[in-house]
């Protein structure tokens, strides 16, 4: 991997890079492994952590300043830290970056110089980031939060029409990417005139840009963090939506770098002793959430491994390799872990698995508790927020339902009017925002007032899932709003139907939606990736054998009355299933069935 290896000059002067390292080598790693244990570190149970949970939000806040330079300064102290680096990065040719907190703070600092003297970058200016999972992916992180300009992270899986959108959208000023997609870039940056710096980590130069590493090396390493607001801006993810384009997210000082606190303390149980592996793409919130705040926060160690695309054995051997204490993936991970031959691995360390942004299947949740002795702990949030609710530990799960209201947060299930539903009842899922509304919640959709004003209804701002609450205060999902099918009078979710056909062998992949019926008005619709298996089965018996299959499992109303079989299934960037393109076949023209009936 030539990007890592010809930048070696630069690691052997300023980082701690090994072939081994020293907390495993040998075995050695087995000693830092503690008893295992699912009692949660925190907190005493889920109603103490609501009460214990008092977050005061000052005037001025920064993340550098007021987290990771504390955790510097106790680092330099003997003792008052664990010696488990802040940054635990390796990859598949077995190369490893071990930064502490000092030295992270070393090299964000020369990295923070580069964007305000040699850029010219000011306070508010924003900064578009792509980059893989690689060591200076958080170095541009820490650095934006120091000089106060606003981060944009984007994913590698971008083309050069999205790249140019978000430019021109955001104004960025500063672009900073390796060599895969600077080409992309420049085929752009002539439409995008608020471009005024780009910068490419790379081991060589190139016409236009700036060479990452080598600026480093040329600038100091003292720079004072800005002393930002609390409500200033901080970060914009686009959200990749179902419908319309993408949204400018907007977060600021406060609603990640403190609202996080959520996700480290309580869900995430973390402590300074443990080690956090998060695999989400750098491009997305979630990385924000689980790769950089929520983990840091408590001065857990981030742990990464580099992986061009997703191996379940690379996954497992890590797992077993490393001593991870805390593992979080999305659910279609779980998926294919699960499917491997998991007998053949040990995971000494492991103690604490969840997953978020997707529901998982109740099925994929028993087999990895039989498999390696650990329940998964569901998550459910948005980039417009932090953790909206979760099983935390201590709780009893439910599987089908993503817990209960994180502290924090009023969690409500509401009506068209935006009034409280009676429990059990489907609804709206909720954030309750008056009178108070919660620092942790989004700032705006930048430029888009509208688009912002339609969140809310009443007293609340509206996730735009369907759920109900039952008589416990569990949260069940249902499905998006705009995807709820109506057919002969009941109300179907897709989730539901979808998660029913999971359980088939011949389904490797499904996508439910409404199809019109002269009858009932609309009824249940199922595209379906077949396995390999059953792909040269017939398909008129196997399309009976799914219905069939899908009435013992769930309500029979439920059963989709169409199934058509495909190769693949449309999705966004980030994977998630385009749910608006398949009814757009099913109904014409209308981009709403509304509008249908």
């Amino acid at each position: 991997m030539s990007l890592y290896v010809l930048r070696k000059s630069f690691f052997n002067n300023c980082l701690k890079v090994s072939k081994k390292n020293e907390l495993h080598e040998g075995g050695r790693w087995l000693q830092m492994c503690r008893s295992k244990t699912s009692a949660p570190k925190n907190f005493c149970d889920y109603e103490s952590m609501r009460r214990i949970y008092n977050i005061q939000v000052p005037q001025r806040f920064n993340f550098a300043k007021d987290v990771l330079e504390q955790w510097e300064t106790k680092e330099k102290q003997n003792g008052q830290r664990s010696s488990l680096p802040a940054l635990w990065w390796v990859n598949d040719s077995g190369l490893e970056v071990r930064w502490s907190f000092e030295e992270l703070g070393f090299h964000s600092r020369r990295l923070a110089n580069v964007l305000h003297q040699v850029c010219s970058l000011e306070r508010g200016d924003r900064v578009f980031l792509i980059l893989p999972r690689v060591p200076e992916w958080w170095l541009v992180n820490v650095a934006c939060l120091r000089t106060g300009t606003v981060l944009i992270p984007g994913t590698s899986q971008l083309t050069a029409r999205d790249i140019c959108h978000r430019l021109q959208a955001s104004g960025a000023k500063c672009v900073i990417t390796d060599e895969t997609l600077a080409p992309l870039l420049d085929s752009v940056s002539s439409e995008c005139p608020s471009i005024s710096t780009k910068l490419l980590l790379s081991h060589r130069s190139m016409h236009g840009w700036g060479n990452l590493t080598e600026l480093m090396g040329k600038v100091s390493d003292d720079h004072v963090c800005m002393d930002t607001r609390s409500d200033e801006a901080m970060t914009i993810f686009f959200t990749s939506g179902t419908t319309g384009s993408p949204k400018m997210t907007q977060h600021s000082h406060c609603s990640y770098g403190l609202g996080l606190t959520v996700n480290g303390r309580y869900w995430l149980d973390l402590t300074e002793q443990d080690v956090f592996w998060n695999t989400s793409d750098t491009g997305w919130a979630k990385s924000a959430w689980s790769s950089v705040f929520a983990p840091w926060i408590q001065g857990a160690c981030v742990f990464v491994h580099y992986m061009p695309r997703f191996d379940t054995s690379t996954v497992l051997k890590t797992l077993s390799s490393y001593p991870i204490t805390t593992f979080c993936t999305a659910p279609t991970a779980y998926r294919m872990l699960v499917q491997d031959d998991i007998s053949r691995f040990k995971f000494r360390a492991l103690e604490h698995c969840l997953c978020a942004g997707e529901p998982i299947n109740p099925e994929v949740m028993w087999k990895w508790k039989e498999l390696t002795g650990l329940d998964i702990y569901e998550g459910y949030g948005q980039t417009e927020t932090v953790l909206i609710a979760g099983t935390f530990k201590g709780m009893k799960i439910k599987p089908g339902s993503f817990g209960k209201a994180s502290p924090g947060y009023d969690v409500q299930v509401v009506d068209e009017d935006g009034s409280v539903v009676p429990r059990g009842q489907e609804g709206d899922l909720g954030i309750r925002v008056k009178p108070e509304r919660p620092f942790s919640l989004f700032t705006e959709y930048t430029g888009e007032p509208e688009r912002t004003a339609e969140c809310f209804r009443g007293d609340f701002y509206l996730t735009g899932d369907r759920g109900m609450m039952d008589d416990e205060g569990y949260l069940w999902f249902i499905g998006r709003a705009d995807d709820v099918i109506l057919s002969a009078g009941y109300r179907i979710g897709p989730f539901e139907v979808e998660n029913a056909l999971i359980e088939h062998p011949a389904v490797a992949e499904s996508a439910v939606v409404s199809s019109p019926d002269p009858v009932r008005g609309e009824v249940v619709k199922a595209f379906v990736v077949l396995t390999a298996d059953y792909k040269s089965r017939n398909h008129k018996e196997l399309i009976q054998e799914l219905q069939t299959h899908v009435k013992t499992v769930t309500a029979p109303y439920k059963y989709p009355r169409k199934i058509e079989f495909v190769d693949h299934l449309p999705k966004t960037v980030s994977g998630k299933i385009r749910r608006v393109e398949l009814r757009k076949k099913e109904w014409g023209q209308q981009t709403s069935k509304q509008i249908w009936k």
